[in-house]
């Protein structure tokens, strides 16, 4: 009887045991089910509260934008009456500009800046008025930083431009005009922002930077409107030189471009190793007469009145010295030859 019950309990244990092996077994099969379906709940909630966040603050900005539209109107109001003094005044300084400068360029280039200014300041009133203060300073110091920033990356170019803008209005020179500068001597073809183009007698079209044009000497031959002419010389110490004067102030006073107000000049310089050196010097219109045609025509002129006065126009010459040792062994050496020193270097 009583191992009859033993048997009994055992097989209720072990029963017990089996069932409760499934149930962990069950679980077990259905706890990643219920981790997943947690986590859904909880993302669910919050995209919930997400979208709670989102319509009110769209309600917020509704409502604020609905208590701005009377400022916005203002604002709008603003900048519309902005743009219209902006662009009145750009034209308004175009043509004081055009009367004042005659580069088109810096002229434009001045009232864009006019308009930029004035409508950039009515910009930033409106922004005041609908209550954006914070954003007007953001826009200010990036603005400044910006400014900063291209100014050293471009300050070469930025130079450029600034010395263009003056050269415009202190006007050294205008298109046209035969200047000298940086070693070029040229005639202004055209003057922009950057650089300034010269058109040499040789042809050439040379640019020049108006920084360097700005910083460096400039002569402008054509702004009076008179150029002188020197022409250097020499006559021989036979020649009489009151006579040797009388003849070439003769010669360049039958010039056709010559200016006829001021006289001709002629000025002995210095004694040369042959000859004695002279400088003859007169006026043109250079706005009326061709400078280099002006001189070859006194060139000319002076040779042919030296021609008919007998007055020599010498050669150099030079002075050989056979006195040393070694002038000695030429000297033999031609004499063993027959050859004479002067036959000798005539043929050479």
């Amino acid at each position: 009887m009583n191992s009859r019950m033993g048997q009994l309990n055992n097989s209720a244990v072990k029963k017990f045991q089996d069932e409760l092996s499934l149930v962990k077994d069950i679980n077990s099969l259905f706890l990643p089910f219920a981790y997943l379906l947690e986590l859904g709940r909880r993302r669910i909630m919050n995209l919930e509260k997400a979208l709670e966040m989102l319509v009110g603050k769209l309600s917020g900005w509704l409502q604020q934008s609905i208590l701005l539209l009377p400022n916005l109107a203002i604002a709008v109001t603003v900048v519309i009456v902005f743009w219209l003094l902006a662009k009145l005044a750009k034209n308004l300084s175009l043509k004081l500009l055009g009367r004042l400068s005659p580069m088109e360029e810096v002229n434009r280039l001045l009232g864009t800046l006019v308009f930029i200014s004035l409508f950039t300041a009515g910009g930033f009133i409106a922004l005041g008025i609908v209550g954006l203060d914070k954003t007007v300073t953001s826009l200010l110091a990036g603005a400044g930083i910006l400014a900063l920033a291209i100014g050293f990356a471009f300050q070469d170019i930025a130079s450029n431009f600034i010395a263009g803008i003056f050269l415009s209005i202190r006007r050294p020179f205008q298109t046209g005009h035969l200047i000298e500068t940086n070693r070029f001597l040229g005639i202004v073809q055209r003057i922009s922002l950057r650089s300034t183009e010269l058109l040499t007698s040789q042809g050439q079209l040379v640019l020049i930077p108006n920084k360097e044009v700005f910083q460096n000497p400039v002569i402008n031959y054509t702004l009076t409107g008179k150029r002188r002419i020197d022409l250097k010389g020499g006559v021989s110490y036979q020649d009489n030189l009151d006579e040797v004067r009388r003849a070439a102030i003769q010669a360049v006073e039958g010039i056709s471009s010559r200016d006829t107000e001021r006289p001709v000049e002629l000025f002995y310089e210095e004694f040369g190793d042959s000859l004695i050196k002279f400088v003859v010097r007169f006026w043109i219109d250079a706005s009326k007469h061709d400078f280099w045609q002006a001189r070859s025509e006194a060139i000319e002129r002076i040779k042919e009145g030296f021609d008919e006065h007998g007055i020599t126009l010498p050669l150099p010459i030079h002075t050989l010295d056979f006195s040393g040792a070694s002038s000695k062994k030429v000297l033999q050496i031609l004499a063993d030859e027959e050859i004479s020193p002067k036959q000798k270097f005539s043929r050479h």
